[in-house]
């Protein structure tokens, strides 16, 4: 499902080897739409009345799909996350597990590429309000230690995945970089209704990136309810 707009420029800001040794540091801000665990109280539950109504679609809050445009739809209250999809393919294995910050990565089995994964609060990217395109620069940039105005001449317009078996696509920027052998591929999303994004590194060491890119979307949609 990956879409580029224009062949990606290649992104030297930096070398790759230090781009993929960056200890996620969007990590400060933790994903803090997940809920605690709660055991809570033991109470009494009332049981609801049986309807003839048919049940509440819960998507049916949501667009179709989540264009930049489209992300400002979006309710202020929304649960957005990336979809697990490696947990359990067997071409993956687990090279960090989730370090509790919103992150974690998986390798190939045959050890030339991985795929880290963040989603979290975006609250020290300086994001644009109601620009899911500019605050998505803003946070590659934060990634790759720049200002967004260097970002967004180098950066490409793709998509992610979006629901799982859903036909709709997520906006991305992405950039790309390569020494060498070695290339990666960095995109990311944020969504300034809600105040969080997410990320994905695809780091190849004689791998073919844009492969594994678009593997790892088909089998790693975004999640989003309302």
């Amino acid at each position: 499902m990956t879409r580029t707009d224009e062949v990606p420029t290649t992104f030297r800001l930096m070398a790759v080897a230090a781009v993929i040794a960056l200890a996620l540091p969007l990590s400060g801000c933790m994903f803090g739409q997940i809920p605690p665990n709660d055991p809570g109280v033991d109470k009494p539950v009332d049981e609801p009345e049986p309807s003839d109504e048919p049940a509440e679609d819960p998507a049916g809050d949501l667009p179709a799909a989540l264009s930049f445009a489209q992300g400002q739809e979006l309710p202020s209250t929304a649960y957005i996350e990336w979809g697990d999809g490696l947990m359990t393919d067997d071409g993956w294995t687990v090279v960090s597990p989730d370090n509790g910050d919103g992150g974690w990565k998986y390798g190939t089995g045959d050890g030339t590429c991985t795929a880290q994964f963040w989603q979290g609060f975006i609250a020290d990217v300086p994001v644009v309000a109601g620009d899911d395109s500019a605050s998505s620069d803003a946070i590659l940039g934060v990634l790759l230690k720049t200002d967004t105005a260097t970002i967004t001449p180098a950066a490409t317009t793709g998509e992610f995945g979006y629901q799982p078996g859903g036909d709709g696509g997520v906006e991305n920027r992405q950039v790309l970089g390569m020494e060498g052998d070695r290339s990666w591929i960095m995109a990311a999303r944020a969504f300034t209704a809600t105040g969080v994004g997410l990320y994905l590194i695809v780091d190849c060491t004689g791998g073919d990136p844009n492969a594994v890119l678009a593997e790892v979307v088909e089998k790693n949609a975004i999640v989003v309810t309302p």
